[in-house]
Protein backbone atom coordinates (compact mmCIF):
# COMPACT_ATOMS: atom_id res chain seq x y z
CA UNK A 1 0.00 0.00 0.00
CA UNK A 2 1.00 3.58 -0.76
CA UNK A 3 1.68 6.50 2.17
CA UNK A 4 -1.30 8.41 0.00
CA UNK A 5 -3.88 5.04 0.08
CA UNK A 6 -2.76 4.77 3.99
CA UNK A 7 -3.40 8.34 4.45
CA UNK A 8 -6.97 8.57 2.82
CA UNK A 9 -8.23 5.58 4.64
CA UNK A 10 -7.09 6.79 8.21
CA UNK A 11 -8.11 10.58 7.29
CA UNK A 12 -11.63 9.35 6.43
CA UNK A 13 -12.04 6.67 9.43
CA UNK A 14 -11.17 10.27 11.99
CA UNK A 15 -13.78 12.37 9.67
CA UNK A 16 -16.32 9.23 10.23
CA UNK A 17 -16.87 9.59 6.78
CA UNK A 18 -18.02 6.63 4.04
CA UNK A 19 -16.40 5.92 1.00
CA UNK A 20 -19.53 7.31 -0.77
CA UNK A 21 -19.37 10.33 1.15
CA UNK A 22 -15.60 11.27 0.19
CA UNK A 23 -16.20 10.62 -3.78
CA UNK A 24 -19.41 12.85 -3.47
CA UNK A 25 -17.16 15.60 -2.08
CA UNK A 26 -14.54 15.05 -5.21
CA UNK A 27 -17.19 14.46 -7.61
CA UNK A 28 -16.23 11.05 -8.44
CA UNK A 29 -17.88 7.72 -8.54
CA UNK A 30 -17.22 5.53 -5.34
CA UNK A 31 -15.73 2.84 -7.27
CA UNK A 32 -13.07 5.48 -8.05
CA UNK A 33 -12.03 6.63 -5.15
CA UNK A 34 -12.16 3.22 -3.45
CA UNK A 35 -8.89 2.14 -6.39
CA UNK A 36 -7.27 5.38 -4.24
CA UNK A 37 -7.75 3.58 -0.92
CA UNK A 38 -6.20 0.52 -2.32
CA UNK A 39 -3.39 1.70 -4.36
CA UNK A 40 -4.99 0.41 -7.65
CA UNK A 41 -5.02 4.46 -9.18
CA UNK A 42 -3.59 7.29 -8.07
CA UNK A 43 -5.59 10.39 -8.15
CA UNK A 44 -5.28 13.39 -11.06
CA UNK A 45 -3.80 16.55 -9.70
CA UNK A 46 -7.29 18.60 -9.56
CA UNK A 47 -8.40 15.81 -7.16
CA UNK A 48 -5.22 15.73 -5.08
CA UNK A 49 -6.19 19.75 -4.43
CA UNK A 50 -9.53 18.77 -3.32
CA UNK A 51 -8.50 15.95 -0.97
CA UNK A 52 -6.01 18.73 0.30
CA UNK A 53 -8.48 21.26 0.85
CA UNK A 54 -10.87 18.90 1.85
CA UNK A 55 -8.75 17.50 5.12
CA UNK A 56 -6.89 20.74 5.15
CA UNK A 57 -3.77 19.03 5.02
CA UNK A 58 -0.88 19.71 2.13
CA UNK A 59 -0.86 17.73 -0.78
CA UNK A 60 3.26 16.91 -0.05
CA UNK A 61 2.09 15.55 3.40
CA UNK A 62 -0.25 13.49 1.79
CA UNK A 63 1.94 12.19 -0.40
CA UNK A 64 5.04 11.25 1.79
CA UNK A 65 4.02 11.47 5.60
CA UNK A 66 2.34 8.79 7.53
CA UNK A 67 -0.30 10.54 9.38
CA UNK A 68 -0.64 6.85 11.42
CA UNK A 69 2.83 7.97 13.16
CA UNK A 70 1.67 11.15 14.13
CA UNK A 71 0.22 12.70 17.32
CA UNK A 72 -2.91 14.58 15.97
CA UNK A 73 -2.71 17.38 18.86
CA UNK A 74 1.10 18.03 17.61
CA UNK A 75 -0.89 19.26 13.94
CA UNK A 76 -0.88 23.02 14.07
CA UNK A 77 -2.80 25.08 11.45
CA UNK A 78 -0.53 27.99 10.03
CA UNK A 79 -2.02 29.95 6.93
CA UNK A 80 -3.96 26.96 6.42
CA UNK A 81 -1.33 24.74 6.31
CA UNK A 82 -0.88 21.53 8.44
CA UNK A 83 2.39 21.48 10.55
CA UNK A 84 4.33 18.68 12.53
CA UNK A 85 5.44 17.18 14.42
CA UNK A 86 6.13 20.09 17.23
CA UNK A 87 6.79 18.41 20.38
CA UNK A 88 5.93 20.33 23.71
CA UNK A 89 5.60 19.37 27.19
CA UNK A 90 3.52 19.73 30.10
CA UNK A 91 5.98 19.96 32.71
CA UNK A 92 7.65 22.93 33.63
CA UNK A 93 10.91 22.57 31.70
CA UNK A 94 10.15 22.81 28.14
CA UNK A 95 12.26 20.53 25.86
CA UNK A 96 13.84 22.60 23.17
CA UNK A 97 14.75 20.65 19.61
CA UNK A 98 18.49 21.17 18.54
CA UNK A 99 18.98 21.50 14.77
CA UNK A 100 22.77 20.26 14.34
CA UNK A 101 24.32 22.58 11.66
CA UNK A 102 24.78 18.98 9.70
CA UNK A 103 20.85 18.88 9.33
CA UNK A 104 20.74 22.52 8.59
CA UNK A 105 19.84 21.89 4.46
CA UNK A 106 17.87 19.11 4.98
CA UNK A 107 15.29 20.61 8.04
CA UNK A 108 13.31 22.06 4.54
CA UNK A 109 12.57 18.31 3.70
CA UNK A 110 12.53 16.58 7.08
CA UNK A 111 10.80 18.91 9.38
CA UNK A 112 7.65 17.37 8.24
CA UNK A 113 8.82 13.54 9.22
CA UNK A 114 8.45 12.51 12.87
CA UNK A 115 11.44 9.85 12.72
CA UNK A 116 13.52 13.07 12.09
CA UNK A 117 11.81 15.54 14.55
CA UNK A 118 12.23 12.69 17.06
CA UNK A 119 15.77 12.14 16.37
CA UNK A 120 16.71 15.58 17.53
CA UNK A 121 18.81 16.05 20.76
CA UNK A 122 17.14 18.21 23.37
CA UNK A 123 18.09 20.44 26.27
CA UNK A 124 15.69 22.38 28.60
CA UNK A 125 16.26 26.22 29.87
CA UNK A 126 14.73 27.17 33.29
CA UNK A 127 13.70 30.43 32.26
CA UNK A 128 11.27 29.60 28.96
CA UNK A 129 7.89 29.23 29.77
CA UNK A 130 5.37 26.98 28.37
CA UNK A 131 5.63 26.90 24.53
CA UNK A 132 7.40 24.87 21.70
CA UNK A 133 10.92 25.27 21.26
CA UNK A 134 13.50 24.51 18.56
CA UNK A 135 17.41 25.78 18.43
CA UNK A 136 18.46 26.45 14.87
CA UNK A 137 22.07 27.23 13.59
CA UNK A 138 22.77 30.34 12.04
CA UNK A 139 25.05 31.14 9.09
CA UNK A 140 26.37 34.37 7.45
CA UNK A 141 26.82 37.88 8.78
CA UNK A 142 23.07 39.37 8.00
CA UNK A 143 22.00 39.84 11.48
CA UNK A 144 25.22 40.71 13.24
CA UNK A 145 26.31 42.58 15.88
CA UNK A 146 23.27 40.91 17.44
CA UNK A 147 24.08 37.39 16.30
CA UNK A 148 27.07 36.07 15.29
CA UNK A 149 28.05 33.59 12.26
CA UNK A 150 27.37 30.18 13.56
CA UNK A 151 25.72 30.95 16.27
CA UNK A 152 22.13 29.13 17.43
CA UNK A 153 18.89 30.86 17.84
CA UNK A 154 16.38 29.37 20.48
CA UNK A 155 12.95 30.12 18.62
CA UNK A 156 9.12 29.68 20.26
CA UNK A 157 6.90 28.38 17.52
CA UNK A 158 4.54 30.65 15.98
CA UNK A 159 1.15 29.27 15.21
CA UNK A 160 -0.60 31.83 13.05
CA UNK A 161 0.66 34.70 11.15
CA UNK A 162 -1.65 37.54 13.30
CA UNK A 163 0.99 36.50 16.06
CA UNK A 164 3.53 38.44 14.05
CA UNK A 165 4.72 41.24 15.81
CA UNK A 166 6.28 43.90 13.33
CA UNK A 167 10.14 44.89 14.28
CA UNK A 168 10.67 41.50 15.80
CA UNK A 169 13.61 38.80 14.92
CA UNK A 170 12.39 34.96 13.49
CA UNK A 171 13.45 32.22 12.50
CA UNK A 172 11.57 31.79 8.77
CA UNK A 173 11.70 28.45 6.92
CA UNK A 174 10.66 29.11 3.55
CA UNK A 175 10.47 26.58 0.54
CA UNK A 176 13.21 28.35 -1.61
CA UNK A 177 15.55 30.22 1.28
CA UNK A 178 15.73 27.22 3.73
CA UNK A 179 16.17 28.34 7.36
CA UNK A 180 16.89 32.59 7.62
CA UNK A 181 16.82 34.76 10.45
CA UNK A 182 15.47 38.06 10.18
CA UNK A 183 13.58 40.71 11.54
CA UNK A 184 10.24 40.79 10.02
CA UNK A 185 7.05 43.37 9.37
CA UNK A 186 3.97 42.23 7.87
CA UNK A 187 2.56 43.43 4.46
CA UNK A 188 -1.08 41.82 3.46
CA UNK A 189 -0.11 38.87 1.70
CA UNK A 190 3.45 38.59 2.25
CA UNK A 191 6.31 39.39 4.50
CA UNK A 192 9.08 41.68 4.68
CA UNK A 193 12.61 40.04 6.04
CA UNK A 194 15.34 42.77 7.11
CA UNK A 195 19.04 42.29 7.66
CA UNK A 196 20.37 44.22 11.07
CA UNK A 197 23.38 44.15 8.76
CA UNK A 198 22.44 47.60 6.02
CA UNK A 199 24.91 45.29 3.75
CA UNK A 200 22.24 43.25 3.02
CA UNK A 201 18.59 44.67 0.80
CA UNK A 202 14.79 43.88 2.65
CA UNK A 203 13.20 41.12 0.34
CA UNK A 204 9.39 40.36 0.34
CA UNK A 205 8.12 36.70 1.17
CA UNK A 206 4.62 35.65 -0.27
CA UNK A 207 2.89 33.90 3.40
CA UNK A 208 2.12 30.59 0.70
CA UNK A 209 5.98 30.61 0.68
CA UNK A 210 6.03 30.36 4.58
CA UNK A 211 6.76 27.07 5.67
CA UNK A 212 6.98 27.76 9.67
CA UNK A 213 7.76 30.92 12.51
CA UNK A 214 9.88 30.68 15.10
CA UNK A 215 10.06 33.71 17.56
CA UNK A 216 12.88 34.91 19.10
CA UNK A 217 13.71 33.70 22.59
CA UNK A 218 17.66 33.63 22.90
CA UNK A 219 21.16 33.55 21.18
CA UNK A 220 23.80 30.92 21.93
CA UNK A 221 27.81 31.87 20.30
CA UNK A 222 29.31 28.58 19.71
CA UNK A 223 31.47 30.19 17.73
CA UNK A 224 34.32 28.27 19.47
CA UNK A 225 32.99 25.00 19.68
CA UNK A 226 31.91 22.07 17.08
CA UNK A 227 27.96 22.41 16.86
CA UNK A 228 27.54 19.13 16.95
CA UNK A 229 29.87 18.24 19.62
CA UNK A 230 27.95 21.19 21.83
CA UNK A 231 26.60 19.43 25.30
CA UNK A 232 23.77 20.77 27.48
CA UNK A 233 25.86 22.04 30.22
CA UNK A 234 27.70 24.27 27.55
CA UNK A 235 24.57 25.85 25.77
CA UNK A 236 22.94 26.72 29.06
CA UNK A 237 26.02 28.03 30.87
CA UNK A 238 26.19 30.16 27.29
CA UNK A 239 22.38 31.06 27.07
CA UNK A 240 22.19 31.81 31.53
CA UNK A 241 24.86 34.68 31.09
CA UNK A 242 22.83 36.30 27.69
CA UNK A 243 19.74 36.05 29.26
CA UNK A 244 19.51 39.93 30.33
CA UNK A 245 20.73 41.18 26.95
CA UNK A 246 17.79 39.14 24.71
CA UNK A 247 15.35 41.44 25.50
CA UNK A 248 16.51 44.32 23.09
CA UNK A 249 15.20 41.48 20.15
Amino acid sequence: MSVLSENLKYLRGKKGKSQQAVADVLSITRGAYQKYEEARSEPPHNTLIKLSNYYTITIDILLQIDLRKTNPEDLLKLNNRMLFPVMTSKKDKQPIELIPKSAQAGYALGYGDPDFIQSLKTISLPFLGVGKYRAFPISGDSMTPNVKDGSYVIGEYVEHLTQVKNGKTYVVLTKDDGIVYKRVHQGIKSIVLHSDNKFYDPYTVSLHEIIELWEFRAAINVEDLEPDEVTNEQLLETIMSLKKQNERQ
